[in-house]
């Protein structure tokens, strides 16, 4: 049976799991027709979430992305530095970018609309944890399908990067753009990691493993900045553009 153009194996074979169903469908050739009809227009899903995510972030100003978990409540000692991060930061003048969700990103959001300033909310569909928090400007509330395209919307029109605990999605965007900012893709904009103790065991391997190795450069040890405050955070991020003269405020 097809959906989509793709003959879905669950339904040739109900007992297999949603995960053996796309190792099948991943294994499995592809007709012609298929091909047309799934993948080539794939392409035009992915062009139109570019165009609408341009064309809503393209006069936005100046703007700073928080990443973190979407697990963290707001009793956490990190949700609440979020807010405070992000209220101070857009008193400085930026908007704040975030992913859109609970935890960290609605932390975000919130210092964003507690100040008054521009809240952006980069949502993405996914089966659980992620929904739009009720912080962000209707205006700049966003939902993609896929990652790579969202990513590409938080370092397109981020000026700063505050990165606060979280998992696997948050290690991917620090490294999204300390990868962009290593190969001069994008600007040497300044990346903060907040909580020493929570980040200290990453960035010992990196010393250890990356640069013992020759993986990395000494260099590129100092692409971020380890902080243990908002106000050290928020500091380090108007510290490096008054180095500038550049004046933030839209």
């Amino acid at each position: 049976m097809e959906i989509d153009g793709t003959r879905d194996e669950s339904l040739v074979n109900p007992e297999l799991d949603s995960n053996e169903t796309k190792l099948h469908n991943s294994f499995r050739q592809k007709t012609w027709d298929e091909t047309i009809t799934k993948d080539s227009w794939m392409v035009f899903k992915v062009m139109a979430e570019f165009v609408d995510g341009y064309e809503k972030l393209a006069k936005i100003g100046p703007c700073v992305s928080i990443f973190g978990s979407a697990r963290l409540k707001p009793e956490n000692k990190y949700y609440e530095m979020a807010v405070d991060i992000a209220e101070k930061i857009t008193r400085l003048g930026f908007g704040i970018i975030t992913g859109g969700g609970p935890g960290i990103m609605e932390a975000g959001n919130k210092g964003a609309f507690n100040a008054k300033g521009k809240s952006i909310g980069l949502n993405i569909d996914l089966p659980f944890e992620q929904h739009f928090n009720p912080y962000i400007n209707k205006s700049y509330s966003m939902n993609f399908d896929y990652f790579f395209v969202r990513k590409v919307m938080f370092v397109k029109y981020s000026q700063g990067f505050v990165v606060m605990p979280g998992g696997f999605g948050t290690l991917d965007e620090l490294t999204e753009a300390m990868t962009l900012i290593q190969t001069n893709k994008i600007g040497k904009f300044p990346i903060v990691l907040v909580g020493s103790e929570f980040w200290g065991g990453l960035l010992d391997w990196f010393k250890t493993t990356l640069l013992k190795e020759g993986m990395i450069a000494e260099d590129d040890l100092d692409l971020y900045r380890v902080v243990d405050t908002a106000d050290e955070a928020v500091a380090h991020i108007k510290a490096f553009y008054d180095k500038y003269s550049v004046n933030v405020n839209f």
